[in-house]
């Protein structure tokens, strides 16, 4: 493994999570500045910190993702959808949307399509589907992926963290289901950069994590 460690650059591949619902606005900055540090594609935090983070991270390479209707994905669409809107109006550029898992339990794909599609249609921005994989049986999630891929979301995104953490299998799973027609985020639970690695190995495009600067020293320490 130590092999591949030295040969995947992580980085351009970590969306920095700061989603600690009690954060400070000196730990968001703090947080913003790491990612610009190691050129992650974004920071990943909620709706209220996104004008923080796009003052912090103006001209710089990292961008802003919000989460929406996390970690629960219950809201209602058109709380969802404003939540979208002022949030790209605040200056995200990826949206992490929790998909409605009542709607996909009780089989209810057009209440799901027109959730997702009106949050991508109206946004325009990089809409991230949030999958929850790990509650799901395995025809909800092929349901879930169809919906996903038919309502034009750019990615997959196994989990919020919330309810358990990605998986290889998972990764693999949707990787199979999706056909390579959209990007994978494994998120939750990735704790060292060997199991980044796995995950990306398996398919993933972005990894989701409170830990990139760490994993990064991780790597860091390999090279020494």
């Amino acid at each position: 493994m130590s092999t591949a460690l030295e040969a995947v650059d992580l980085a351009p591949l970590i969306d920095h999570a700061l989603l600690d619902p009690a954060s400070t606005e000196e730990q968001l900055r703090a947080g913003c500045a790491e990612a610009d540090r190691y050129g992650f594609p974004t920071v990943c935090l909620y709706p209220m910190h996104v004008r923080l983070a796009a003052d912090c991270l103006s001209g710089k390479r990292s961008q802003v993702c919000a989460v929406i209707g996390f970690p629960a994905g219950a809201t209602t669409s058109a709380v969802k959808l404003y939540e979208a809107q002022e949030a790209v109006e605040h200056g995200a550029t990826e949206l992490d949307v929790v998909i409605n898992r009542s709607w996909l339990k009780q089989g209810n794909a057009e209440a799901m399509h027109r959730e997702l599609a009106e949050i991508c249609d109206a946004t325009g921005q990089t809409v991230k589907a949030i999958l929850e994989m790990s509650c799901l049986t395995p025809p909800e999630i092929q349901m879930a992926v169809d919906v996903c891929l038919n309502a034009g979301v750019q990615f997959l995104k196994t989990s919020t963290g919330w309810f358990g953490g990605a998986t290889v299998e998972q990764v693999r799973q949707l990787k199979a289901l999706s056909k390579n027609q959209v990007g994978i985020k494994a998120s939750g639970g990735i704790r060292t950069a060997e199991q980044a690695i796995e995950l990306v190995m398996a398919g993933a495009t972005r990894l989701g994590t409170s830990r990139g600067p760490e994993l990064m020293r991780q790597l860091e320490e390999l090279d020494r």
